[in-house]
């Protein structure tokens, strides 16, 4: 046995996007497995974050600004995220995720 070795640390990353729609947009499933979330914010407006199944404009967990980006905490949630845009973008329409698991 290696002293000092995490074996439950993050090992794995899973790239996706997001592309902006009208309404509520699946960011990223329930997953035991997640060990941490990056998000990026490419676009020119603000994104509402849920950390729920549907996020909404008045009923969010966080905003992200434009070119903004949120990190979770190593071990948070793993439940379901989803996303809105707050208006249309116009520049960049996309939210670009990192999902780190073991």
């Amino acid at each position: 046995q290696l002293t000092g070795f995490d074996a439950s640390r993050p090992a794995n990353t899973t790239l996706s996007s997001v592309a902006y729609a009208a309404g509520s947009q699946p960011v990223l499933a329930a997953n035991a497995g997640r060990r941490g979330v990056v998000l990026y914010n490419a676009t020119n407006k603000a994104i509402n974050v849920a950390l729920s199944a549907t996020a909404s404009l008045t009923a969010f967990s966080f905003q992200i600004p434009s070119l903004g980006t949120w990190e979770s905490a190593l071990d948070g949630y793993t439940g379901a995220i989803s996303a809105i845009w707050t208006s249309a973008p116009t520049v960049g329409p996309t939210l670009h995720v990192t999902e780190l698991t073991t």
